[in-house]
């Protein structure tokens, strides 16, 4: 197989979707999230649902990848409520494609990703990690596949991780408000709060740190 370009893989999907109530409701929701997460995200190869709830897309860097997952998270709460959550694996490695239509794609890039989000899965077991949801890894390749060093990035994803699950329904909304660009005017308008209120939780929930976080990550490259 010739290896192609280096790309950031994603691989996401729902957390405990068998569990769900309505699943052509959620599968629904999935659908119209990945839509506009082409739209707004852009990625390099767009999202698409694969099989049952998992979906794979492709990002130019590991930072823009990063920052996908956050919005994908939040986003899916606001249209599927806090019931359901998604965990992520993002890769870095050459993607070759095997076929057009539909598209089939291989490569250390995949393989990465696979290893990455099996590895959420098999962490956020444990009471300590519970709210682990993503997590990175780099191909080695003979050529040199570059990408940042998955410690790093990886300590990060835990910190912001371990921040974002431990927010209430309303600290997720303030949150998602904040990184779209909301004053905190207008968030204490739509929650019907004193803009204090808002301030106060951005304070004190690390809504702030969480921004900033994912400011510095999207840079990565």
């Amino acid at each position: 197989m010739k290896p192609g370009p280096f790309v950031a893989t994603v691989i996401g999907d729902v957390v405990q979707s068998r569990a769900a109530r309505d699943r052509p409701a959620l599968h629904a929701a999935l659908v119209a999230l990945l839509g506009e997460a082409n739209t707004v995200l852009s990625p390099v190869v767009p999202l698409r649902i694969t099989v049952g709830d998992e979906f794979q897309g492709c990002f130019p860097t590991v930072g823009e990848a990063l920052h996908a997952t956050l919005w994908l998270r939040l986003h899916l709460t606001a249209q599927a409520g806090m019931q359901h959550d998604l965990r992520h694996g993002v890769g870095w490695g050459s993607v070759a494609v095997l076929a057009d239509a539909p598209r089939v794609e291989d490569g250390p890039g995949w393989w990465a990703a696979r290893e990455a989000i099996e590895s959420v899965k098999l962490e956020a077991s444990k009471a300590v990690m519970r709210h682990l949801r993503t997590a990175y890894r780099r191909a080695e390749e003979e050529d040199g596949s570059g990408g940042p060093d998955p410690a790093a990035v990886n300590a990060a994803l835990m910190c912001r991780d371990q921040l974002v699950g431990s927010l209430s329904e309303r600290s997720l909304r303030l949150l998602r408000g904040t990184l779209a660009g909301q004053t905190q005017a207008e968030l204490a308008e739509a929650e019907k709060i004193s803009a204090s209120a808002v301030s106060q939780r951005v304070r004190n929930d690390g809504l702030a740190v969480i921004v900033a976080a994912d400011e510095v990550l999207r840079r990565v490259s």
